[in-house]
């Protein structure tokens, strides 16, 4: 028996459908016991233009077989992310060509690699097991022009009719999906393995120990910044607020870094940092070295049901969370995490009054870190995919 997994990113890219993909298929090698070859279709590291890491576009031991397809040159823009896609779906097709799979797994945090996996599984007689992260259709209102949403909605409503419908299996990263998902594709069974923290960031947990009060508080960020993380409409106002009380670090590029950079200049402010990304070594260096971690979704409707995995390696680290997030996330930092925060997305004043809430401190949260061990998660998540087959 063979499985395929199609995930665009992979390790040693750094984003969270990489991390999510690495750990399920290390489950997977482990629990099959070498009687299922595991072949991994992703691309060669790309997640970001400003952070460069080799890997081999080859890779087979034990079973597993790890095929990287190199993207051509692409920003961060809709148009290049397209014809990227279009590329890796080409090739994915190659390769797929003359091999025959028992089950194709697809992440998708976009649409269309959940699609690439349903056009597979079609060509394969495959058993299809979908990882949704997003809910692209959901979200074309808000990222879209007005013209450009009522375009091509009725498009990505069809392909996504098509796709869900085919799978035997979807999964749901949040929870927040659940109704829009229910109403849809009633009788495709469901399941919730969420986002999970990582070995690396538990490794690294500190002891409760209490800022020094005669430094400047630093409050990072750290992640994407791109549309959905909206921070070029929040960082300025709110570090000018913060001037001579706070410094902001923000680690991570995407596709409004220039539009923050020239907002950030636009507004003179003077307090905040911005750095390259970085791999998690250095990542978790910073996120030891700072007093308060900062969380921003952008005030879109459709991000009210998504949950971010970035939320779960802040908790895992201690440090008080500042967030600026609606509906379900709100709800999960409230019911789930201590001294953590929340405010409405792009909303300053309230961003403003909630940072007194805060206690400067850092704390083990062992229960949060035994709850949504990633190792746990994918785990069982791995015995839900063999089952099938």
């Amino acid at each position: 028996m063979r499985i395929l997994i199609i995930s665009f990113h992979y390790t040693p890219d750094l984003c969270a459908g990489s991390f999510r993909s690495t750990a399920l298929v290390q489950q997977l090698c482990a629990q099959s016991n070498g009687d299922v070859e595991i072949d991994v279709i992703t691309t060669v590291p790309n997640r970001y233009a400003s952070y460069k890491i080799a890997a081999p576009a080859f890779e087979q031991s034990n079973g597993l077989t790890i095929h990287r397809i190199k993207l051509p040159a692409h920003r961060s823009g809709m148009m290049d992310q397209a014809k990227s896609f279009a590329y890796f779906a080409k090739e994915v097709n190659k390769l797929i060509k003359s091999k025959h799979y028992t089950l194709v797994y697809a992440t998708s945090s976009r649409l269309m690699a959940a699609a690439l996996g349903a056009w597979v599984a079609r060509r394969q007689q495959a058993i299809l097991y979908l990882d949704i992260r997003d809910l692209f259709v959901d979200t074309i209102k808000d990222v879209f022009s007005p013209a450009l949403s009522k375009l091509t909605k009725p498009i990505f409503s069809a392909i996504e009719k098509w796709t869900f419908g085919r799978a035997q299996h979807i999964n749901l990263v949040s929870k927040g999906f659940q109704s829009y998902i229910v109403k849809r594709y009633p009788r495709t069974p469901l399941s919730w393995h969420t986002n999970g923290i990582d070995s690396d960031f538990i490794d690294v947990i500190q002891d409760s120990t209490p800022v020094n009060s005669s430094a400047l508080p630093t409050v990072l960020y750290a992640g994407n910044i791109g549309e959905g993380q909206g921070l070029h409409r929040i960082i300025p106002e709110l570090a000018n607020a913060f001037e001579g009380r706070a410094h902001f670090k923000l680690i991570g590029d995407g596709g409004r870094k220039s539009q923050l950079e020239s907002a950030i200049l636009a507004a003179q402010c003077t307090n905040v940092e911005l750095l390259a990304p970085m791999n998690r070594q250095a990542l978790c260096k910073a996120y030891q070295e700072a007093d308060v971690l900062l969380l921003h979704l952008n005030d879109y409707d459709a991000f009210h049901n998504v949950l971010p995995s970035k939320i779960f390696e802040y908790a895992a680290m201690g440090k008080p969370i500042w967030a600026g997030v609606a509906g379900f996330s709100r709800e999960f930092i409230q019911s789930e995490i201590d001294n953590a925060v929340v405010f409405d997305p792009c909303n300053v004043k309230q961003a403003i009054d909630s940072f007194a809430k805060l206690t400067l401190e850092t704390r083990h949260r062992e229960h949060f870190v035994k709850k949504y061990q990633r190792e746990h998660i994918m785990r069982d998540m791995a015995a839900e995919l063999l089952a099938l087959i």
